[in-house]
């Protein structure tokens, strides 16, 4: 009997452990240094952050900043002569960038745009994922299409979406935010619910672990999508009016870093 009250007492404790909600901890913000910031990318390789520099005012002055993973050492303007860059994706040491119509790709160690491919009919390119091929995906958020580019050629994979934003590839699959719903797209074309009823705001996805993500709304709040599709917020900061654009993952220290648009900071937050 004792062995059945402890074998009990055992799966209780890893059942409230496993039902305990999880939490972001601020850890540290920059200073008010960038300009509108829209997008952070963690590169993993070099232990960087990338920021967007959107700067929606100044077509043709916006930038991608670098940042230091503790948040104490930035470099607002690392590559200048980008008009309202937002997402982006790293493949084989290129950084691509979606501009408004166009996406740049820049070479991550010369520090240089290298090229420019354009999207025909494109109107607002939001946000970018690179599968592990390679391929190129970039929202279009006033056209409501996703893009697929290989090897240079530009197509459209899927159109007709109510506001795509954040997109996120994961094996073969492309995950999509649209428009308070995430959707998940498979390599055979079939489009299938992950979760929905969020801010019809949300704007970056990031994978947590198998088949749970935090998913971002531009006008303040952070999700937590579990693997049943439940979802529990984070963290809201809409009273506040602090936005939370495209955010980016670190996986090894578990920390979201959050571009704040208007606020021109990032912060950082650990996720318990």
């Amino acid at each position: 009997m004792k062995k059945y009250l402890l074998l009990f007492v055992l799966i209780a404790c890893c059942w409230q452990a496993e039902a305990q909600p999880h939490s972001l901890v601020k850890s540290w913000e920059t200073d008010s240094v960038f300009r509108t910031p829209e997008s952070v990318l963690y590169d993993a390789k070099a232990n960087i952050l990338y920021v967007s520099n959107m700067d929606p005012d100044h077509p043709g002055l916006g930038s991608i900043g670098k940042l230091s993973p503790d948040g104490k050492t930035a470099t607002a303007d690392w590559v200048k002569g980008l008009t309202s860059p937002k997402g982006m994706g790293i493949y084989r040491n290129m950084l691509y960038v979606a501009e408004l119509t166009d996406v740049a790709v820049i070479d991550i160690e010369k520090a240089t745009i290298v090229k420019r491919i354009p999207v025909e009919g494109a109107a607002f390119l939001n946000d970018i994922s690179i599968d592990k091929k390679g391929t190129v995906y970039v929202s279009d958020s006033r056209t409501l299409k996703i893009h697929r580019i290989e090897k240079g050629i530009v197509g459209t994979l899927v159109a007709n979406l109510q506001g795509p934003n954040g997109l996120l590839a994961v094996g073969d699959d492309l995950l999509v935010l649209d428009k308070g719903s995430l959707i998940r797209i498979t390599a055979g074309g079939q489009v299938g619910s992950v979760a929905t009823g969020m801010d019809p705001t949300t704007d970056g996805v990031e994978e947590v672990r198998n088949n749970e993500y935090i998913v971002s709304g531009w006008n303040g709040v952070l999700y937590y999508i579990g693997a049943d599709g439940n979802r529990q917020t984070l963290l809201d900061t809409r009273p506040a009016k602090i936005n939370s654009a495209d955010i980016g993952y670190d996986p090894k220290r578990r920390m979201v870093y959050v571009p704040t648009f208007f606020s021109n900071k990032v912060v950082a937050y650990e996720l318990k």
